[in-house]
């Protein structure tokens, strides 16, 4: 007896003592996850180790400041910010700003000398900049309770706007909070409603938001534990919500499916449950592996936001696998016939029957069909561009945002996001000739050091407060970016520029926003390659364990890469080139954000392996009974693909409610996994394997005896396969004659 099957035995001899277990470790979930988000913090884009995260340290130790990431911008109600009340109202202003606890550095137009850097160019605007110290979850903190609020205000002679990196990114996590809340208030009912109708029994539809709840309750219960002893974003929250109840219903549709099955073939009820547990539980098993896997790869990246993502991810996909296979089969033999179906078995099944022995007959017409509709959806991805993440993913309607709209219309340069050069052997008589180089760089508007104000490589006049260039371990220089150039993609180009230029001294620094951004991005990229192949080896080591074949997990891997191509021609599409912007009400900058896609890759990739496992299950089981590769396919087909179109329809719809969010980022996710799970569970699933199983016949199941005998080992308690091989042609009894 295998230990799944002890373990249904002793789920029906413990039932109702299970069930008892699982509400009180559900309450207590709920109650130690209800602090998890006041556990976890909030991250920046930055890449640990790298040269511009070294300078974040260096200024803030022994210059006493940082990157400009709180803005004022300050408008005169009447004539210009040269004028004498405007000129004293940004003074006070300034003074107010850097009074304030954690504001560090504060400089402005007034402060420092008429900075035309600073000075909008219809001359009634101008900044006042400032460095809010602390770490993203402190700094946000302070701008979002208390400095935001406060200065965003009217003083007579002038209007005040708050904008800035921090307090942005503060808007954006509140208002993805909001989203993420009312977006779940509509998701769980709509979910039952789709559950109970599928089900026609209300009971079910219960169980399996039930599932749901515990996998999310038990995540956000490890995620608070987990943060007591590393960072955790507060973005792992979110896909807590998401693929808490995704898999859940997942799940439960499987195995309750499956008991439903033992029921109809006339087995008791205990029975029932032993056999669901033995056989939908081990592929709920692989499944659960195969998604953890894809999820687990986020480690290899540096940042603890994406990290996050795979401790919530794993702790999910664990808790989801425990609530499956031991509440629900609880509960099922609790409920015994009254979970069994209502009414007449469904003819879906035989549909796809007689869908898939069509697609088999003609396998190249359908194979060759199926892919051209894929490379037209994903034809987009070919025009992918990347591009830095800014204001523009709120809404229209943030308070930052419509800030920053004005500084886009109204300044040319982007004095606050400084690239910041450190020379610790340095003197300050030694930076007129490197601040003249650096100022002809395209792409650099003005360099700021302590010999003086350069454009163009000309001085222009004397810095007005040198001091705040130097220091006694050393002398630093600002050079300020075009808005045209941070507005497009060659942000990477320019702090390339910058870096390359020739100093009169060793061991200049170079920081900054933008070269921030820069090591960001390429320290992400360069990760890219490895993580994509760790997923492809990994699932692709469970779906030989599970299947006993080599050509199988080849095909899964390809067909899955070919859906993820469509989610990602979407994205682009949709998102980078602005089609339904209106509808969706976002605002399109022609470059697509890398972290979030790579996040939907490995989300959706374990949504698409789980489909795989479950289908592959079913035709694997078929394959071992009849030793008929294409009847195989067929049966297989016919019991599983009800399930999976079911699954992947509340799936579908509940991450497309997603795009009611008014955060682009929550946008990209709903749209671009619902596309990729339809496309997936019909083009994929309904076409293109049975097309390509039914070509590749015999081959579908061959390994060679060392690899079979290391399955068997590693999987004793699957069924053996046949010991011949699959008939070939078709014998005249099937349907594809």
């Amino acid at each position: 007896m295998s230990g799944l099957h002890r373990l249904g035995a002793h789920v029906v001899r413990r039932s109702r003592l299970i069930l008892l277990g699982g509400l009180i470790a559900t309450v207590v979930f709920a109650a130690v996850g209800a602090g998890a988000m006041g556990a976890m913090v909030l991250s920046r884009w930055e890449a640990p180790g790298t040269e511009s995260v070294h300078a974040q340290d260096v200024l803030r130790r022994d210059f006493g400041t940082g990157n400009a990431n709180l803005i004022l911008l300050v408008t005169a109600r009447t004539g210009t910010v040269d004028g004498t009340a405007v000129r004293a109202a940004g003074q006070q202003l300034t003074d107010d700003l850097r009074g304030r606890p954690l504001v560090g550095d504060v400089w402005s137009y007034w402060s420092e000398g008429n900075d035309p850097m600073l000075r909008g160019a219809d001359g009634r605007q101008a900044l006042v900049l400032a460095h809010v110290e602390g770490d993203a979850t402190t700094a946000r903190g302070e701008i979002r309770d208390r400095l935001l609020p406060a200065f965003t205000r009217a003083d007579g002679a002038i209007d005040v706007r708050v904008a800035g990196a921090e307090a942005v990114s503060a808007q954006i996590s509140e208002q993805a909070a909001a989203d993420f809340v009312r977006a779940e208030m509509i998701i769980l009912p709509v979910m039952l409603l789709l559950l109970i109708a599928l089900y026609r029994r209300t009971r079910l539809a219960l169980l399996t938001l039930g599932v749901g709840l515990f996998a999310v309750f038990g995540t956000l219960a490890g995620l608070r534990v987990l943060a007591s002893l590393t960072d955790v974003s507060t973005f792992a929250a979110n896909i807590t919500l998401v693929m808490g109840v995704g898999l859940g219903v997942d799940y439960s549709l499987f195995v309750i499916a499956r008991f439903r099955e033992e029921l109809a073939a006339g087995a008791r009820v205990p029975d029932a449950v032993a056999t669901t547990v033995r056989t939908a539980g081990r592929t709920v098993i692989f499944s659960g592996l195969t998604v953890a896997a894809s999820l687990s790869a986020l480690l290899l990246f540096p940042y603890s936001f994406l990290r996050s993502f795979a401790y919530a991810g794993v702790l999910v996909v664990v808790m989801a696998v425990i609530g499956s296979l031991t509440l629900l089969p609880a509960a099922l033999a609790v409920l015994g016939h009254r979970a069994a179906r209502r009414g007449p078995s469904p003819t879906s099944g035989q549909r796809w029957y007689r869908f898939g022995a069509r697609v088999m007959r003609r396998p190249l017409v359908y194979a060759a069909a199926g892919l051209v509709l894929v490379a037209v959806l994903g034809a987009p991805v070919l025009g992918l561009r990347i591009g830095l993440p800014d204001d523009r993913v709120l809404p229209p309607s943030a308070s930052t945002r419509q800030a920053y709209d004005q500084l886009r219309a109204n300044f040319l340069q982007e004095a606050n996001d400084a690239i910041h050069l450190i020379a610790p052997t340095g003197r300050p008589d030694q930076t007129a000739g490197y601040a003249a180089d650096l100022s002809r760089l395209d792409g650099i508007a003005q360099v700021n050091a302590a010999a003086g104000v350069f454009v163009d490589g000309g001085r222009v006049r004397p810095a007005p407060h040198p001091e705040r260039l130097t220091s006694a371990a050393g002398t630093r220089l600002e050079a300020i970016p075009t808005r045209e150039v941070l507005a497009g993609t060659e942000v990477s180009a320019l702090v390339e520029r910058v870096r390359a230029t020739p100093a009169p001294f060793d061991g200049v620094i170079v920081g900054g926003y933008p070269a921030e951004l820069t090591d960001f991005r390429a320290t992400l990229m360069e990760r890219v390659p490895v993580v994509a192949a760790s997923i492809l080896l990994v699932t692709f080591v469970l779906l030989f364990l599970m299947s006993g074949s080599l050509l199988i997990p080849v095909k899964a891997t390809v067909l899955n890469l070919l859906s993820l191509s469509v989610m990602f021609g979407v994205l682009v599409f949709v998102f980078q080139e602005g089609a339904f912007d209106s509808l969706l009400g976002f605002t399109p900058v022609g470059t697509l954000d890398p972290a979030f896609p790579i996040l939907m890759f490995c989300v959706a990739y374990g949504l698409s392996m789980d489909y795989e496992v479950f289908m592959l299950s079913r035709i694997k089981e078929r394959y071992e009974a009849t030793g008929d590769n294409n009847r195989a396919v067929l049966e297989g087909l016919q019991r599983s693909a009800p399930l999976i179109t079911s699954a992947a329809l509340i799936l579908a719809v509940s991450f497309a409610l997603y795009a009611t969010g008014r955060v682009m980022y929550l946008q990209m996710i709903g749209i671009g996994v619902a596309v990729s799970i339809v496309v997936d569970a019909t083009v994929i699933r309904a076409m293109l394997v049975p097309a390509f199983m039914r070509l590749a016949g015999r081959a579908n199941w061959w390994a060679p005896e060392p690899l079979r005998r290391l399955q068997r080992r590693a999987d004793p308690h699957a069924a053996t396969p046949s010991t011949v091989d699959p008939p070939e042609p078709v014998p005249a009894s099937t349907p594809l004659r």
